[in-house]
């Protein structure tokens, strides 16, 4: 019902726009004092008229978008229906560290080894805020270029991304900023968002293009700062660096042609499963069922390790194809290319809608609890993975500090 309103109103302010023009084109010619008099009355009449309705179709315009928002994407057919439970296990990799002594967790690692201070960043900001400290910081920066280096080497362009985006964008994208318990922070008498990933700017970069056949796909990997609210997280299972208002991000964005999103979804997670065997993680990685996907996502994977201290498995990554969700509503297509015989028609070629996908190739926070409980040693120091090390400046451990 809304979209014929909707239609309605478009045709009204079209019409009246034709009108005003065509007042406006009667006001160059000569006129009787009288006679041009009459016309500007007329057309400040149409101003106000076009004004009030432009108004209202914005509004509907704005109703239903808000309500197309609710539709999810279609699902793979092969993706399991039901709950969180019902999740397909896809691959096990490695196995549990032994320890022939207590574990601890990444907060007690962390307290104990000076890496972080979650009371002064919650004096500061509030909860669910910390402070990285010595070694952390340098773990920080050797996760994130480590992980650059090793996707670039599979043929992705790096990015560093707009951090604040339109509202707009971030529904287009599937997500949504107005709902009651919405994960995205808006800012005040704006109408823009600070980012929850970079797949949302990465997903805008080429909004309302047309790309040649020949360009995609377009692979990007992107670092950025995320900011959730996590509304509802709550618990043990969610405390310390686990989930948390900020944090570090690296990302993978795939546009490529619809047909090939499917393999394009397996090259991004066999990226994330490589990264997390180098360093030497014990983790499995799961067919998500329908219940888990959210809006935008066809099909989904994700990776969760075994975390010791926290006696649990923790996501830590991520893998959706989205199909042609997210592009449709931003306005990405290519135009398929045609032979050399048929140039000629190459512009009225149709085009089609491209397909995306993202993958979490580092997510800084849960790696380093990863990083922190697998490799804790028996003296309370924690070992540097070996692909690490050349990024830490050669540091090969993290011992207590001297008192």
């Amino acid at each position: 019902m809304k979209k014929c309103f909707l239609f309605r109103r478009e045709q009204e302010v079209e019409q009246l726009r034709g009108e005003r023009n065509a007042v406006a084109n009667k006001m160059k010619g000569k006129l009787e004092p009288s006679e041009r008099q009459k016309l500007i009355e007329e057309g400040k009449n149409l101003k106000e008229k076009l004004a009030t309705l432009e108004e209202d179709l914005l509004r509907l315009t704005d109703e239903l978008q808000q309500e197309a928002q609710c539709i999810p994407n279609m699902t793979h057919p092969d993706v399991p229906i039901g709950d969180e439970d019902c999740s397909i296990l896809r691959k096990m990799v490695g196995r549990p560290h032994g320890f022939g002594y207590t574990v601890k967790d990444h907060l007690e690692l962390g307290k104990e080894l000076d890496l972080f201070d979650f009371d002064a960043a919650a004096e500061v900001s509030g909860s669910k805020f910390y402070y990285l400290k010595n070694e952390a910081v340098m773990l920080e920066m050797a996760l994130v270029n480590w992980t650059l280096s090793e996707v670039m080497k599979r043929g992705f362009t790096p990015l560093t991304t707009p951090e604040i985006v339109r509202a707009s964008v971030v529904e287009k994208c599937g997500f949504q900023p107005r709902a009651e318990n919405t994960q995205v922070y808006n800012i005040a008498g704006s109408d823009q968002c600070l980012i929850g990933t970079a797949e949302i700017p990465l997903g805008a970069l080429h909004m309302d293009s047309i790309l040649s056949e020949s360009s995609l796909p377009l692979k990007y990997v992107a670092y950025s700062h995320c900011f959730r609210t996590e509304a509802g997280a709550a618990g043990a299972a969610t405390r310390g660096l686990y989930r948390v208002h900020q944090f570090s991000k690296v990302e993978m964005f795939v546009l490529c042609k619809p047909e090939d999103s499917d393999s394009y979804l397996e090259e991004l997670i066999g990226i994330e499963e490589d990264l997390f065997t180098a360093l030497g993680f014990h983790f499995k990685t799961l067919d998500m069922s329908s219940a888990d996907l959210g809006a935008p996502a066809f099909r989904k994977y994700d990776v969760e390790a075994w975390m010791p201290g926290l006696g649990r498995y923790g996501e830590i990554s991520s893998a959706s194809n989205c199909t042609d969700y997210q592009s449709r509503r931003l306005g990405i297509r290519y135009r398929p290319e045609l032979s050399p015989m048929n140039q000629k028609k190459a512009k009225n070629t149709p085009t089609q809608f491209v397909h995306t996908l993202n993958a979490t190739a580092c997510a800084v926070p849960r790696m380093i609890i990863c990083l922190l409980e697998n490799y804790q040693q028996e003296d309370g120091s924690v070992i540097i993975p070996e692909p690490l090390r050349p990024f830490m400046g050669g540091i090969e451990s993290i011992t207590y500090k001297s008192r």
